[in-house]
């Protein structure tokens, strides 16, 4: 290419959840295109950074981080920013998921639920956005929403964590238009059912009937969402903020 319009080389990006799953995998994708990786996690994710930076030759930290506390988030986007030099890019990945009732569910299990993934989520944004617009910079966010926040799951009952996806959507189109006079583009891409070591976990009954009702007859990977990310992240999705990206192997449209 004469033009790498998805080169992020010279970016620094953070990356919450990345101590396994989507969140370690894309992030080693994010590296391969150019840039450095701060991993925020509530496990210490420092051999995942290690393995980044060793592989990709990109400088890669981590940083023990509980999302749901807007402080220590604030602390560990002021330490990376310090450690790094700049921050350009975040990847706001975190997020649990609760199979439960809501009959049954408790409300302590519904805060959680929505601590982690919406409140967690906009704690990063508004910090990452903080900065950026402190030091002047442009900047790009992509936020994980999910299938779950347009259709309803089943057979599993999850009202928590659909609501909160549904939430993290629409919070990505109301921080768009907000920002959009500040040069931060906030999108999401929305997966859905991808391969992971905790969907591995999920009742064997339900994972039946999710690969039944998909029409690839698969689940999809982790690497399958890089590319997306990496779009929307980078110079080649410009005129693009407060998108959502489906991306579920034509689940919702059947």
């Amino acid at each position: 290419m004469k033009k790498d319009i998805f080169s992020l080389k010279g970016k620094v990006c953070v990356v919450t959840g990345g101590y396994q799953g989507i969140g370690e995998t894309v992030a080693g994708f994010i590296a391969d295109a150019g840039a450095d990786i701060a991993i925020f996690d509530l496990n210490d994710a420092s051999e995942v950074a290690e393995k980044i930076s060793a592989e990709y030759g990109v400088k890669a930290k981590s940083y023990i981080c509980d999302v749901t506390d807007p402080q220590i988030v604030a602390k560990c986007i002021a330490d990376a920013a310090a450690d790094f030099g700049t921050l350009d890019l975040l990847f706001n990945n975190a997020g649990i998921c609760m199979h439960k009732g809501a009959l049954d569910l408790k409300p302590e299990e519904w805060r959680k639920v929505i601590d982690v993934n919406l409140n967690g989520v906009f704690y990063v944004a508004q910090a990452f956005g903080r900065y950026l617009v402190a030091n002047d910079k442009p900047g790009n966010i992509v936020n994980v929403a999910s299938m779950s926040g347009t259709i309803v799951n089943i057979p599993q009952e999850q009202a928590s964590y659909n609501a909160s996806k549904a939430a993290v959507m629409h919070l990505t189109k109301s921080l768009a238009v907000e920002w959009v006079d500040k040069n931060i583009r906030v999108n999401s891409i929305s997966p859905g059912y991808i391969k992971t070591a905790i969907t591995a976990k999920s009742n064997p009954e339900y994972q039946k009937k999710w690969l039944a009702s998909i029409p690839y007859k698969r689940m999809g990977t982790p690497e399958e969402l890089a590319g997306a990310v990496i779009y929307l992240l980078s110079d080649a999705s410009t005129y693009t903020s407060g998108s959502d990206l489906i991306i579920d192997g034509c689940f919702t449209i059947v």
